[in-house]
């Protein structure tokens, strides 16, 4: 195998298998990416056996087919530091050993054969559909800090996706929840789609937001029992999926909320930001205080102290509710418009947060006692 490929398309290629490959594998060949030369085309691939990345490299030279498996952290510490933009030579010298070289730098790293890699490409192409990129990442990022750590329950530890109807209308629906706190967005389907009900992980889900952040253009999405797979420009990701029924969480969203609180957007998430900061978690509950047209913020800590701030807002309401400012903070981070809008009921129920700007989105909050 010998080819030539630019410093910074390797770059960008191993930076992403960096994310898939687990740092402590047992098995070497888990650390190592494959990489595949063949028809004008670099193919990289790295898996941790449940989540398997595949690029392609388009229009590299290659002096001499072949394929072979080597250190996927190595390479990328050693292509990185080379020239930006600069071509690397790649030389398979025999299959324990391949040759790189750029500018006046060579390097020689140990290879496992390509045989012992695990790969399985299976056919996925039965419930196809497509979807735009901008759209699902959306979807992701409105859900995705409201992921469960919670290793017990591992079925609220990953996103739900599935196909809801409103108004005679097809979405596709993701609903993320630790049970302190729920994420829901959905996004308007053009067409008529096949779609079993999913939970993605959240190691997938982290991987193909970094993917589908420089990329705009259409994702080609199908599922098989128990694996889902993406693809989109000379990329493919394909995941396990997490094997679990996931809670009837629409029976959990607020109905009778009724107090209506809107507040300016910056203001508030800059405030709240502000006065948690006398808590080194931000895990101590933050009071607000709500009187009409006023709320008083205030977070007390034992060890550090205490913060206040009060704000102009739009409430016709008296109303004591506390909250974890991690999770006020991580929503109002997650909105795009100017306002933000909180439905609260009385201090023990949950509240029902819009973003006047994203009809689609909808976030609620449990309260902390005291």
């Amino acid at each position: 195998m010998k080819f030539n490929v630019n410093q910074k398309d390797l770059q960008n290629s191993l930076n992403y298998c960096q994310g898939v490959i687990e740092k402590r594998s047992t098995l070497q060949i888990l650390s190592n990416v494959l990489l595949q030369a063949k028809d004008s085309k670099l193919k990289i691939i790295a898996t941790d056996l449940d989540l398997i990345f595949i690029q392609n490299i388009s229009n590299i030279e290659i002096l001499d087919e072949g394929e072979t498996t080597t250190s996927c952290s190595t390479l990328y510490d050693i292509v990185r530091k080379f020239t930006n933009e600069k071509k690397i030579n790649f030389n398979l010298v025999n299959e324990n050993k391949i040759n790189l070289e750029s500018d006046k730098s060579t390097f020689n790293l140990n290879c496992l054969k390509a045989s012992e890699f695990p790969i399985t490409e299976e056919n996925f192409k039965e419930n196809e559909f497509e979807i735009n990129s901008k759209s699902l990442l959306k979807l992701l990022n409105k859900c995705k800090f409201s992921v469960s750590n919670d290793e017990t329950r591992h079925y609220l530890s990953g996103i739900f996706l599935h196909l809801t109807d409103k108004d005679e209308k097809k979405f596709l629906t993701a609903v993320a929840t630790d049970s302190h706190r729920m994420s829901i967005s959905k996004t308007l389907l053009q067409e008529e789609i096949k779609f079993e009900p999913v939970i993605l992980p959240k190691k997938t889900i982290f991987q193909l937001c970094s993917l589908l952040e420089d990329y705009d253009g259409g994702v080609k999405i199908s599922n098989l029992k128990s694996k889902i797979k993406f693809e989109f420009n000379n990329t493919i990701l394909m995941s396990k999926l997490i094997d679990g029924k996931f809670p009837n969480y629409y029976q959990v969203i607020p109905k009778e909320n009724q107090k209506r609180l809107e507040i300016d957007l910056k203001t508030f998430l800059t405030s709240v930001d502000r006065v948690a900061s006398v808590s080194l978690d931000k895990k101590d509950g933050l009071r607000m205080s709500l009187e009409k047209n006023n709320l008083n913020l205030s977070v007390n800590n034992s060890n550090s102290g205490e913060g206040k701030e009060s704000l102009p807002v739009n409430f016709e309401h008296e109303l004591d509710i506390s909250f974890n400012p991690r999770y006020l903070i991580d929503v109002a981070s997650n909105m795009d418009g100017n306002k933000i809008e909180i439905y609260l009921k009385d201090s023990a129920a949950p509240a029902l947060i819009k973003d006047p700007s994203d009809f689609d989105s909808i976030f609620v909050i449990m309260p902390m006692k005291g």
